[in-house]
């Protein structure tokens, strides 16, 4: 049964221990999705389960695809290299990741595809991949702009450019990219601006891409080259989730702890793990941080700006506005529910006022939007406050399931 509410106990000592991130929720999507493309089977090792995976291993599978989990972080994919129709809508919740790529991987199949998730996907903006689909003549529709999307595919396309806006959200592009692969002809994708939501998650879309067979070339800052080469199964290793480590890193020092991840931040491939550096700085960060590419790490990075020496304004995280939920309204919310005036939106700005004083019983409830990221960085106030509350706390399933063990293990205890 799902908890309403969790308070946090501050441990009122250094966390110190080891702490396993979970596989990267971003790298296992791409793979997954990867190995349902490529004839043959895959191996996929260290590999996130999490809600939002299964909902891609589970679309895969009423693609025609068999998944098997032979273990905790393993997936074994077995395909023809065809995805084929569904009999019914796919479902995929809140998952970002899956319906952006689904959608595009739709048009490989022969047959109708309809891509819908839950009242929160369902207002996520989807229209600039739906628009570049539909300029290469795929029958794609979604009236509201956001999911549902009904994809009437013909088992391929033939296109040499394809023009997508990346503005909103990089994952757009990915998905293309791994589209391009199963094309007719070379193509060329192609951003109609320089503005990216995260460039480096696209690095991640290649790379996996190349591990699966295909061939893709960044041609400059704003076009790739994907030749038809389809992709062939291997056996993949899913590295560690950046994003998940970002709040251990955080706890580690705000608490004068000592975490051990078991891998340096050094060497994950991640955008978020560039967060590092600014948290390994607290409580010096710098008076602004620039957080488009790094995005996910921002309300890590917001929760502990407030315990900072000095104020920290977040810039280029326009984006946060249509992720799972408005992130930056929330954090702001949540913040000034610890105490008014910790922060300010300044249009998409958000100004973090920073108080080193801050300490003891601050009561305060907070709102999480199901929002697995909301949950799990404010998680860290309550490190250093009393009666710090997180609503819904089992939001954290969608992305790193054992959160709340994980901190117990490190000492961290709650009421319900």
């Amino acid at each position: 049964m799902a908890r309403e509410a969790l308070t946090i106990l501050p441990p009122g000592r250094p966390l110190v221990g080891r702490a396993a991130p979970p596989g990267s929720k971003s790298i296992t999507n791409r793979a997954l999705l990867l190995a349902g493309l490529a004839k043959g089977t895959s191996r996929l090792t260290g590999a996130l389960k999490s809600d939002d995976t299964r909902y891609m291993a589970d679309a895969l599978r009423a693609m025609g695809v068999s998944v098997a989990e032979p273990d905790a972080t393993s997936f074994v994919v077995e395909s023809s290299g065809v995805l084929k129709a569904p009999e019914k809508p796919l479902f995929l919740g809140n998952a970002g990741t899956a319906t952006r790529f689904l959608t595009a991987a739709a048009a490989l199949v022969n047959g109708t595809v309809v891509v819908d998730g839950d009242e929160h996907m369902r207002k996520r903006p989807i229209a600039p991949l739906v628009d570049a689909m539909r300029s290469l003549g795929i029958d794609v529709s979604a009236p509201t702009g956001c999911p549902p999307v009904t994809v009437h595919g013909t088992g391929g396309f033939a296109a040499e450019k394809i023009l997508i806006d990346g503005g909103l959200s990089s994952q757009y592009v990915s998905a293309l990219l791994m589209m391009a692969a199963g094309g007719g002809r070379p193509v060329t994708v192609e951003l109609t601006g320089e503005h990216i939501g995260a460039l480096g998650y696209i690095d991640l879309t290649t790379a996996a891409m190349t591990a699966f067979g295909a061939r893709v070339e960044r041609l400059d800052a704003i076009r790739w080259r994907v030749e038809p080469t389809g992709y062939r199964a291997t056996d993949y290793l899913i590295e560690p989730d950046a994003s998940a480590a970002t709040y251990l890193w955080a706890a580690e020092v705000l608490t004068g702890g000592a975490i051990d991840l078991g891998v340096p931040a050094g060497e994950f491939s991640q955008p978020d793990a560039k967060s590092h550096e600014l948290i390994a700085a607290f409580p010096h960060m710098p008076a602004v941080i620039d957080g488009s590419q790094m995005q996910d790490a921002v309300p890590t990075l917001a929760v502990l700006a407030a315990f900072n020496d000095t104020p920290v304004r977040f810039t280029g995280i326009e984006n946060l506005r249509v992720k799972e939920c408005d992130r930056i309204r929330a954090l702001s919310t949540g913040l000034n529910g610890i105490r008014q005036g910790l922060a300010t939106e300044e249009g998409d700005d958000l100004v973090v006022a920073s108080d080193p004083a801050l300490s003891g019983s601050t009561p305060a409830r907070i709102n999480t939007f199901a929002d697995h990221r909301i949950a799990m960085s404010f998680a860290l106030a309550g490190l250093k406050l009393s009666d710090i509350t997180i609503l819904d706390p089992d939001c954290v399933g969608k992305t790193f399931p054992a959160y709340w063990d994980t901190l117990a293990a490190l000492g961290v205890s709650y009421k319900a």
